[in-house]
């Protein structure tokens, strides 16, 4: 039995980890892709918009 204790963790471990690889690689393309994009260029122009008020706001 110590055998199967020995073993199991690294195939739980295993197991998680094909899991995450393959929820990673459904979550790429497509839908998902577009939905993300347009997360990362709102963030962007967010970023983007508090830098130049803050350079204005800085200049008087």
């Amino acid at each position: 039995m110590e055998y199967v204790s020995a073993l199991l963790p690294p195939i739980v471990m295993a197991v998680f980890f094909t899991c995450l690889v393959v929820t990673i690689v459904k979550s790429q393309g497509g839908q998902n892709k577009a939905k993300e994009d347009a997360a990362v260029d709102a963030a962007l122009a967010r970023a983007e918009s508090t830098r130049q008020a803050r350079a204005e706001g800085g200049a008087r």
